[in-house]
């Protein structure tokens, strides 16, 4: 299938190489045109100067990037993806942006006969690179069932939740329950290291319990090693409660630890944390130790 990723940062660079591996026509754009010509140098394909020349003739356009600013910019802007998309093609949004956007995009695709799904991913850089990622789906059944099996070179968990905002909507859950693991394991690293205990022999039992999570299986070696240089950044994932925090101000959803996590990372970007991995939240102890 012929089809342009837009977008090549953490997340997309890596999603767009699945694609090519799987045997599709990638074409793709990114701000950045060096990492676009880097990308086509190690994976083939071809780059175009502008969004809307990388989506021509495309069957699905992909895009991932920033923000709900970056996408209406690089879909509905003056060299958009959807200033060359045809009726019966598919755009599908891998951004995680406002539950709000999506609807709108959702219309002004529409309008134009092309399908659209916005399609927020966890999983981080390791899922994207290792072609494992969790896909949450909103949109109409006939784009997702033209676009499901595409997304499956990148995506290992992939369901349709609902109508157009779903998918985003989906995402801000999986936030909410980052946030909230993030600093409880955070405390628990703290109160460990207090507590004179060896702290990697005590989570390398605990992760097989009622207490193990992803979090703590992947993060908590570097989080006792104060290594934070890597993974999901702390600027990103203000962004992202950000949109959560106003979506529960709208559907009057009460998110008070989300909250409350919420400032404490913005403590650890005062720390100068802004690009370290989320996991950085037990640097906030750093002065107790």
């Amino acid at each position: 299938m012929k089809v342009a990723f837009i977008g090549l940062g953490t997340m997309g660079y890596p999603m767009a190489g699945h694609l090519k591996a799987q045997g599709h026509e990638v074409a793709v754009y990114n701000r950045t045109a060096a990492k676009a010509a880097q990308w086509v140098a190690e994976h083939g394909g071809t780059s175009g100067a502008t969004p809307a020349e990388a989506a021509q003739d495309a069957h699905i356009v992909f895009v991932c990037v920033g923000n709900d600013d970056d996408l209406r910019e690089v879909t509905t802007g003056e060299h958009g993806v959807l200033k060359a998309m045809s009726a019966g093609s598919h755009l599908v949004d891998h951004t995680t942006a406002s539950a709000e956007v999506a609807r709108e995009l959702s219309v002004v695709a529409q309008a134009q006969g092309v399908g659209f799904l916005d399609a927020p991913v966890s999983g981080g850089q390791a899922g994207a690179e290792n072609g494992v990622l969790s896909v949450m789906v909103g949109g109409s059944a006939a784009s997702y069932d033209v676009a499901e099996p595409v997304m499956q070179a990148y995506g290992k968990s992939i369901r349709l939740l609902g109508e157009a905002g779903s998918g985003q909507l989906a995402k801000m859950v999986n936030q909410i329950c980052i946030a909230g693991l993030v600093q409880g394991l955070s405390e628990a690293v703290h109160f460990a290291q207090k507590a004179n205990l060896d702290a990697e022999q005590v989570f390398d039992v605990i992760q097989h319990g009622a207490a193990g999570s992803w979090q703590m299986v992947n993060r908590h070696k570097t989080m006792l090693a104060d290594e934070f240089d890597f993974g999901f950044a702390v600027d990103w994932m203000r962004k992202d409660l950000g949109i959560t925090l106003d979506e529960a101000r709208r559907n009057g959803a009460q998110l008070p630890v989300t909250a409350l996590v919420d400032q404490f990372y913005a403590e650890v970007q005062r720390l100068g944390g802004g690009r370290w991995d989320t996991s950085s939240l037990v640097k906030r102890f750093d002065e107790d130790q």
